[in-house]
């Protein structure tokens, strides 16, 4: 076993910990297992992460940073469809961030009441669709159907010719 060096020690016990947090959930997860399979001693990964719920936390951070990179420059719609996408092949990941705080306005400007209501819309439905509610039903054809039907119903509640009724039917 090398005790000495690793070179990214922590690049690697985050990389060792996504996989076995897919393959066995977030109580498979231990700093001592990281430790050996990355060949270094069992104290060695505590330089980087001070306790096992540091480590969740840098796996939800992560997380964070490529779930906004997966939605940077997407028209909304498109957004809705990849943060389902990024749930379904990150299942883990994404159940351990929906668990723990994370930066929110990095995925949507909460200072705005459409896209909170959109996002809020999206994240109940990824939810729903990860616990086997939906199970058999496409996926994106679910996100697009009730992505069409909250706008039909968003422009039913408009009085007839209204300004805001124009605006959102342009």
């Amino acid at each position: 076993m090398s005790t000495y060096h690793h070179g990214d020690l922590r690049a690697a016990l985050l990389k060792a910990a996504a996989r076995i947090l897919e393959a066995e959930g977030p109580e498979a997860i231990s700093l001592r297992d990281l430790a050996r399979s990355a060949d270094v001693s069992h104290n060695a990964p505590y330089r980087h992460f001070p306790d096992r719920d540091s480590l969740l936390t840098a796996l939800s951070d992560e997380g964070y940073s490529q779930l906004v990179e997966v939605l940077r420059g997407k028209p909304w719609r498109e957004q809705a469809s990849s943060y389902i996408q990024f749930a379904l092949a990150n299942p883990q990941r994404f159940r351990l961030m929906s668990m723990r705080s994370g930066d929110l306005r990095q995925l949507v400007d909460t200072s705005d009441p459409a896209a909170r209501a959109i996002w809020a819309l999206v994240h109940g439905l990824t939810q729903l669709i990860l616990t086997g509610h939906f199970a058999g039903v496409d996926p994106e054809a679910l996100v697009q159907e009730t992505l069409a039907t909250v706008r039909f119903a968003q422009r039913s509640t408009l009085p007839p010719n209204s300004a805001a009724q124009r605006s959102r039917s342009a």
